[in-house]
């Protein structure tokens, strides 16, 4: 059984944080052998066909969303609609139901991979003979506070963030502070379903979960699903691909600035700051005297990173500070010699990035839920990174911001030291030769044991 071939469809949700990191899985199946079939948008598929390096192996199955009153025309992925319109999206979404089902009846794979398609287990059942894999993309740690609504409507701030019986860890955790940030949790994402029970679904109706990290890092967290699902959690292993060896445009840039030098702050394509906040932030780089990189969306109630800088902001900087809207090749930044520190609004691909492939001291400012447990995890637990301290409302000021950029990178910040260390430590183990090959490796044989059980 080891030496058959698998066959296996991808279908992540309409986001490119989604469709890439199911991409960087499929290449690491294509390389062992394994067919894939990945279905994705038309319009990401431009995007995916460079990252796609076998070809022959991974072939993409181009499906045409349905049009929900309400979407912008053409709107496919996450990437073209605001947040607010993120649940009409995830409607046209659960609308391929009846070509998914065609699909897999006609290719009966052995594996579906999912995420948010919560029915897939469904459909899987009734065709018979399909194993199917919800891949998590986000920390196991995040799946741990998970209240109903009732619960939610009715507990106080303290009760709502106390940890489950059975949860491993007492600092990886919210704050009482963050308690109202679980409101999204019972928000419509789709017609007539939460994004609470969109994502219960898939986790109590699919075969076996497999999640995007190793053992060494989230072992007792990865433990804890499992037996709160009861159910097998896979490791497949941070899955990062090797970082392009040629120039990119930013280099010029990076290239006027002393080795270790310069503030990479970065906030992910999907996340939007309140204007307030952005000022804030751009305020703070701008306190630390050194030179930075910021790649942001434009606030909320404007339409263009410009327009909402401070007041005489552009000409205090000038030269020192860049700031850009637009796609950046992130893992060549945060290898580029002349970056020293890197805040992260600690998505969870945007964490495996820093703590394996570079050397950069760790500043984490994290919005989301999921992003937050994240920076507990890297904090707290990994002790790699120090988060900005916010304030009861949840914000941050630029003086806090400052602050924490300094302490990891005044050479005799004590706490510098430390976190930096501990980064070179994991840095170490995670980059060592064979580690993520082995990885995925295991993941491919618990997938064929998978099979080998009645199904």
């Amino acid at each position: 059984m080891g030496e058959s071939k698998l066959e296996i469809v991808m279908f992540p949700w309409l986001a490119l944080g989604h469709l890439i990191p199911y991409m960087n899985l499929s290449n690491e199946l294509a390389k062992r052998g394994h067919k894939i079939s990945f279905l994705l948008p038309r319009n990401a598929e431009i995007r995916l066909q460079k990252l796609n390096l076998y070809p022959n192996l991974i072939k993409f199955h181009k499906l045409t969303i349905p049009h929900v009153d309400g979407l912008p025309y053409g709107a496919e992925t996450t990437a073209d609609v605001h947040r607010s319109l993120e649940s009409l999206l995830a409607t046209a979404f659960d609308e391929l139901y009846d070509e998914i089902k065609s699909f897999l009846q006609n290719l009966k794979p052995h594996f579906v991979f999912f995420d948010f398609a919560y029915w897939i287990p469904d459909i899987a059942r009734e065709i018979g003979g399909i194993k199917t894999l919800f891949y998590l993309l986000v920390s196991p740690a995040a799946m741990s506070i998970s209240p109903d609504k009732a619960t939610f409507m009715t507990s106080t701030a303290a009760e709502l963030v106390k940890p489950p019986p059975g949860y491993p860890s007492t600092t990886v955790v919210l704050r009482e502070s963050e308690a109202k940030l679980l409101s999204f949790l019972f928000h419509e994402y789709g017609k007539g379903v939460t994004f609470q029970e969109r994502l219960s679904k898939g986790f109590t109706q699919c075969d076996v979960i497999a999640v995007k990290t190793c053992r060494e890092i989230e072992g007792i967290f990865c433990d804890y699903v499992a037996t709160l699902l009861e159910k097998p959690v896979l490791y497949a292993g941070p899955v990062i691909p090797d970082p392009k060896k040629e120039q990119h445009e930013l280099s010029n840039w990076l290239e006027k600035f002393e080795p270790g030098s310069v503030v990479f702050c970065a906030f992910g394509s999907q996340l939007i700051l309140e204007k307030k906040q952005f000022q804030q932030l751009v305020l703070g780089l701008e306190l630390t005297e050194l030179p930075f990189l910021l790649v942001v969306k434009p606030p909320q109630g404007t339409n263009s990173v410009e327009e909402a800088l401070p007041e005489g902001f552009k000409q205090r900087v000038q030269e020192k500070g860049l700031i850009l809207d637009c796609w950046v090749p992130q893992l060549e930044i945060l290898r580029h010699k002349s970056v020293g520190c890197f805040v992260t609004h600690c998505g969870y691909g945007s964490m495996w990035e820093s703590l394996v492939m570079c050397d950069c001291q760790l500043v984490l400012l994290p919005r989301p839920i999921d992003h937050i447990f994240t920076a507990r995890l890297m904090e707290q637990h990994l002790k790699v990174g120090v988060e900005v301290e916010k304030d009861e409302n949840d914000l941050f000021t630029k003086e806090n911001l400052c602050k924490a950029v300094k302490c990891v990178m005044d050479k005799d910040s004590q706490i510098g030291c430390l976190v930096k260390e501990n980064h070179r430590k994991w840095k170490e183990l995670l980059s060592s030769p064979g580690f993520m090959s082995n990885y995925i490796d295991n993941f491919i044989q618990d997938l064929h044991g998978l099979l080998v059980e009645k199904i």
